[in-house]
């Protein structure tokens, strides 16, 4: 007889990475709002972002409509982009329209794939012209998660990135996003509970700080 123990999925499920995803966001975001000068919750909310980058292109690779998803995506976007730019006082776009950028491209790719290198150019340019969520460096997180391979190429290609978007920005802010594959290892491709709460928690937390500020000031 099987123990129960046993039976237990070894490593991360996705409905695992997204709980984490969104709980690294949370902690990112309240030290934003609140602790601004704590970096304990700056460093722990790197880890966020990359996360929903596998989940992207894990989903983009499993979904049966990508149009549906992509509508998903860019309809929260919209309704979130209000409450973003109230909450962090900014013009900038949030990542939910960085996240369909990525589909976009992934998707191309897959159907064209002697395109897929102008193709990732155009979208770096894109995001970063027209100020989306991360820019060029998570156009290329974008890329990166989609080959991922557990060598060492690979591994300098995304140290590399970060490097890259350290100096670029004058600091190491993003650095900590460094250990993040150590959990894509993790991931063992098991869907686990469906998470319908996932994409409109984004929406959701965010106007839930800025009520939150607003009642304290």
């Amino acid at each position: 007889m099987q123990s129960r123990r046993s039976a237990l999925p070894r490593g991360l499920t996705s409905y695992q990475i997204k709980v984490l995803a969104a709980v690294t966001m949370l902690v990112d975001h309240v030290g934003a709002v609140f602790f601004p000068d704590a970096i304990a919750f700056r460093i722990i909310g790197r880890l966020s972002f990359p996360l929903f980058v596998w989940l992207l292109v894990q989903g983009e690779a499993h979904t049966r409509d990508a149009g549906r998803y992509g509508l998903r995506l860019a309809v929260l976007g919209v309704v979130t982009q209000p409450i973003y730019q109230a909450t962090f006082s900014t013009t900038e776009l949030n990542i939910l329209f960085q996240l369909l950028v990525g589909l976009a491209c992934l998707r191309f790719a897959r159907r064209f794939p002697r395109l897929q290198l102008p193709v990732w150019l155009a979208a770096a340019v894109l995001t970063e012209l027209g100020s989306v969520g991360y820019g060029g460096y998570g156009i290329g997180l974008i890329v990166l998660t989609r080959y991922f391979r557990p060598n060492l190429l690979w591994a300098l290609a995304w140290v590399g990135l970060h490097l890259v978007d350290a100096w670029r920005y004058g600091g190491p802010f993003q650095l900590p996003a460094l250990v993040v594959p150590l959990l894509f290892f993790l991931a063992n491709g098991e869907r686990g509970p469906k998470a319908r709460w996932f994409y409109a928690f984004y929406p959701g937390h965010l106007a839930l700080l800025w009520l939150i500020w607003q009642g304290l000031n």
